[in-house]
């Protein structure tokens, strides 16, 4: 019997280990060096202007949050219209913010939907936070329409979304889904698209927002260590302390890691949309429901591929009964004690939540493998449901 698990992450270790090895050789492992090389790398490949390398995907949407929220004057209880249908740390950071988290409902492409967006908007609506799950852009033009129709912030959570571009059409052109945003939060965690041991990235339009994300990542010290140490002066040591910030940095061992997948992340990603076609060609005419991309979407990051089930628990324990382990990617936020107030506010949500099952999908799949997780997905929905 097989084993074939949801995610295997895959990193190119001679590659690594050289990077790794300049950062021993010279001695610098933390904030600066090869983390400013994947801030450029990352600007580069993507077209944003800007881009901070931090620990986390996490402490970046918490300083999303937070940034917007002092450079607004944004009040306690003021709120962020948002999707119930993610994982935690999307909401934990406006709540971190004394924020309040505001539950539309979502769509077929699991992204909000902008019909229920709209209806949810009041006087204190500050901001959207949208998620792409599985990397897939849903109807982000609507949502970003908008925003600019009444004065909103827009923050995107493209956790899984690094090397997902859309077609602009107000351009006409193809760019990294993003850009537009007010600020863009990426994470690089070991199973994600651009896979290191844990961290993420950051991107706000304004030049001085990124510049106090970069305060605020490092303590809210205002001079970083690798900037003192290239300052020529003879007070090099001083630094002055303005607000109150955290350390979120990312370092330099961990940027090495981030610097080698990039080269790669159109390739991989490339194997990931390639094994998503054969399960949408197979599944869809053995009638499974499929979660498909919008046609916007021009070449997704398919971090996930996700259908929809009844019976899911059942069909996940028979999977799991041919050595296939997929996952469920989200339990519905408002199952949880601290979100229970809003329970049944997003019924669209609820409902996918309790029958969604995400597919292996990594870069270590053969076709035997996907031909396998596809003999058995047809074999049980037929047992299952007839």
């Amino acid at each position: 019997m097989k084993n074939i698990q949801l995610f295997i992450p895959k990193f190119r270790k001679e590659e690594i280990f050289q990077e790794m090895e300049l950062c021993l050789n010279k001695g610098w492992t933390g904030l600066g060096y090869k983390t400013v090389e994947i801030e450029q790398a990352w600007k580069d490949y993507s077209g944003f202007r800007n881009a901070h390398f931090l620990n986390s995907s996490t402490s970046g949407l918490h300083l999303a949050v937070k940034i917007l929220k002092k450079n607004n004057n944004w009040k306690d209880g003021d709120e962020i219209i948002t999707t119930p249908l993610t994982f935690i740390s999307t909401n934990h950071a406006i709540l971190y913010e004394n924020l309040t988290p505001v539950f539309a409902d979502v769509d077929e492409y699991l992204c909000l939907d902008p019909i229920s967006v709209e209806s949810k908007i009041t006087k204190k609506t500050k901001a959207i936070m949208f998620v792409g799950i599985g990397g897939n852009s849903g109807q982000y033009e609507k949502i970003s329409e908008l925003c600019k129709n009444y004065n909103l912030k827009l923050i995107l959570d493209a956790a899984h979304m690094a090397g997902t571009f859309v077609h602009n059409k107000l351009t006409n052109k193809v760019e990294h889904v993003g850009i537009d945003a007010d600020v863009t939060v990426f994470s690089y965690q070991a199973v994600k698209n651009l896979p290191t041991a844990d961290s993420g990235m950051i991107c706000f339009w304004d030049n001085e927002l990124d510049q106090l994300a970069r305060k605020l990542s490092w303590l809210g010290i205002d001079k970083d260590t690798y900037q003192r140490s290239n300052d020529k002066s003879t007070y090099k040591w001083e630094y002055d302390l303005v607000d109150l910030g955290y350390k979120y940095n990312g370092n330099s061992v961990i940027a090495s890691m981030a610097l080698v997948g990039l080269k790669y992340l159109n390739e991989d990603n490339q194997i990931r949309r390639k094994i998503s076609e054969k399960y949408e060609s197979v599944l869809s005419k053995n009638g499974i429901r499929t979660i498909k991309t919008h046609e916007n979407c021009v070449l997704p990051s398919r971090h996930l591929f996700q259908i929809v089930v009844d019976n899911r628990d059942k069909f996940m324990l028979k999977l799991n009964d041919a050595g296939i382990y997929p996952g469920v990617h989200y339990r519905d936020n408002t199952h949880y004690a601290m979100y229970k107030s809003s329970y049944g506010l997003c019924p669209n949500s609820l409902s996918l939540s309790n029958n969604l099952i995400s597919l292996p999908l990594h870069l270590f799949l053969t076709d035997d493998d996907v031909n396998y997780v596809l003999e058995h997905m047809i074999k049980i929905n037929k047992n299952l449901n007839g």
